[in-house]
């Protein structure tokens, strides 16, 4: 009799925190989910990026009354991406900052290649136009 393998796990697991009704991913989670979004509207689409400061607030702040002694623990950014469809975000601490920058920069440009130039008209056709 031949008995089943038991189910393996990968030696790391992923913790996700809950932003508001989403769920956020890991910083390196989130970059290869980037990297794929890219990859997916690389012949078309668009993946729209936002960033924004995050204090740690998970509810709204309520509009009479004081607020209840909440103090944020440090400077954190909020970064979401959406190409319409599948939706990620993380939160970066101030402490990873540098080493998220990097990596993210390096993500862009390697991924923003197939960009359209602008065709530049010149001063001269603009002046003819003009008369």
């Amino acid at each position: 009799m031949v008995t089943p393998l038991p189910h393996h796990r990968p030696y790391w697991t992923v913790q996700y925190e809950r932003v508001g009704p989403n769920l956020t991913l890991p910083r390196f989670v989130f970059l290869t989910e980037l990297t794929r979004l890219f990859q997916k509207c690389r012949l078309s689409g668009s993946v729209f990026i936002t960033l924004k400061k995050y204090d740690g607030r998970t509810k709204p702040i309520p509009r009479k009354g004081s607020v209840e002694g909440f103090e944020p623990s440090d400077n954190k950014c909020l970064l979401r991406a959406t190409d319409g469809k599948k939706k990620i975000s993380t939160v970066v601490s101030s402490k990873e900052v540098n080493k998220f920058q990097m990596a993210y920069s390096n993500l862009l440009r390697a991924n923003m290649d197939g960009l359209k130039k602008r065709d530049k008209k010149s001063k001269s056709k603009k002046s003819k136009a003009a008369q």
